[in-house]
């Protein structure tokens, strides 16, 4: 029985190797003693066993798998229930062995047998949970079938379905109010007053409607129109909010920093880092907290294009303006597979290739390969960014969740808070302490900026914001003076 256990299963099972041992022993006996029905015998024991093999290959039962997740997507730690649904497709019987393949993060697959005993109309229907600590894009399935023919000798596994991708998405966290809505009020709603025109008597009037206060009757209005006319001087204008994350590979590396290569739903790497996990969860808790506030949001990244360009989780990559509960999912499935990525350079694809070479020969044969796109860094902080805040000038707070900048890239980054109505910045580093001259700079430049580590509560690093208030704003000629650097 040892020994049979060590023969491999996915060709004949127990009794098949048995019966091919017991062919193989009457063969020989045959031989020796010249028997012409142990000769039978053999020949007849060795080839049913072979003939079990070509049958269940050649006329392999066919099945359609349902799956699906909920919820879909769902958070990082949080349960997901996964329900499957199999049905057989040919005329065939029998009991057929399943198995769901998973990541090895997830732990054990279920193994379950078709068809089920709860089965009705053809389709037998089975259900397990999962969770993942990581974010990413996880395929799960497929589902696996080992076949056996009626004789039970052999046995055929195959995948029965493609499988199906998990989306996790990072968890926000629930942070506390601060005085980020400045002049708009903590509801996310302003009254904005019309004044575009020079004369009372022609400011924009409607018809009274029931419930319109008296004192926004116009009587003027009322004279000439026969009819009771209020006012529409104020009206309600939606704030808001521009984030900007930094998801440069150069920001997120370095001494100290070391980046972590992750395999993605298709095998690829997915280049991330503690301190850029830190950052994903902060702009997903920021982008919450201001969604829960009627917050209509606009997220970039450090050159001014869409920050999810790159994400291959984003429904709408090109994207940047998200509004509503709608908007707040869009952004979480994005931030789902986001990772540090750049833009190529065709003249230094060569480069990088070297480099990726002996960089795989410097850790040994298990290193990853990096990723073509993640080498070149666009410029950041350039007038690309500051034309496109310039364009929603004080329209709301701009919120910059950062990784390691230069006092350079600080200087250019200063001037933009100029364009909000609020400006903070969270600078996320290895070591806080390294980042004082840069939080400086930006200071000057009239942002109210934070230097954390990994291990930081987000909550307590949002809560400085209002026990540390921005210096007040210099023109930008002195902040580059101040820090004696010229863009």
């Amino acid at each position: 029985m040892g020994l049979l256990d060590k023969l491999p299963r996915y060709l004949f099972t127990r009794r098949g190797w048995g019966m091919l041992a017991s062919g193989a022993f009457t063969l020989a006996a045959a031989q020796v003693m010249g028997r012409r029905d142990l000769l039978t015998l053999a020949l007849l024991l060795l080839v049913l066993p072979l003939i079990s093999l070509a049958g269940v290959r050649l006329a392999k039962p066919r099945f359609r798998v349902y799956r699906e997740f909920n919820p879909s997507p769902v958070e990082t730690s949080a349960p997901a229930a996964v329900h499957l649904a199999v049905a057989r497709t040919d005329p065939g019987s029998g009991r057929v062995a399943m198995e769901e393949r998973l990541p090895p993060q997830f732990g054990h697959a279920p193994a379950f047998r078709f068809p089920s005993r709860s089965a009705s109309g053809g389709v037998s229907r089975y259900e397990y949970r999962l969770s993942s600590r990581h974010r990413g894009q996880f395929r799960i399935g497929p589902v696996t079938a080992e076949f056996t023919d009626p004789f039970g000798l052999s046995l055929h596994r195959q995948a029965i379905d493609d499988g199906d991708v998990l989306t996790v998405t990072p968890a926000a966290v629930v942070l506390p109010a601060t005085g980020l809505a400045g002049a708009r009020g903590y509801d996310g709603v302003t009254a904005t007053r019309v004044r575009a025109n020079p004369s009372d008597d022609d400011v924009m009037t409607r018809e009274y409607r029931h419930g319109d206060p008296m004192r926004r009757v116009h009587w003027a209005a009322t004279a000439r129109h026969g009819a009771l006319m209020v006012r529409q001087e104020e009206s309600v204008t939606t704030p808001e909010a521009t984030i900007l994350l930094d998801h440069r590979p150069g920001a997120f590396g370095g001494p100290g920093a070391a980046t972590d290569w992750k395999r993605g739903q298709d095998g690829h790497p997915m280049a991330t880092s503690e301190t850029f996990e830190w950052c994903v969860v902060a702009a997903m808790s920021i982008s919450a907290h201001l969604a829960e506030r009627n917050y209509s949001l606009r997220l970039l990244d450090t050159g001014g294009d869409p920050a999810f360009l790159h994400s291959p989780s984003s429904p709408e990559p090109a994207t940047e303006a998200y509004a509503g509960t709608s908007g707040l999912q869009s952004i979480a499935e994005s931030l789902a597979a986001i990772q540090l990525s750049g833009s190529p350079h065709p003249r230094r694809d060569g480069a990088r290739r070297n480099a990726a070479g002996r960089a795989s020969q410097s850790h040994g044969a298990t290193a990853l390969r990096i990723p073509p796109d993640t080498t070149h860094e666009p410029p950041a902080f350039d007038d690309r960014l500051m034309d496109k805040l310039s364009a929603h000038r004080m329209r709301g707070p701009v919120i910059a969740v950062l990784g390691r900048i230069t006092a350079e890239e600080a200087v250019a980054l200063a001037p933009a808070a100029a364009y909000g109505t609020n400006a903070f910045a969270i600078v996320a580093v290895e070591r806080p302490a390294e980042a004082r001259s840069v939080l400086e700079v930006l200071r000057q430049g009239g942002w109210q900026a934070v230097a954390v580590d990994p291990k930081t509560q987000l909550a307590g690093a949002w809560a400085q914001f209002d026990q540390d208030p921005a210096l007040p704003s210099a023109p930008a000629s002195e902040v580059r003076r101040g820090a004696g650097l010229t863009r």
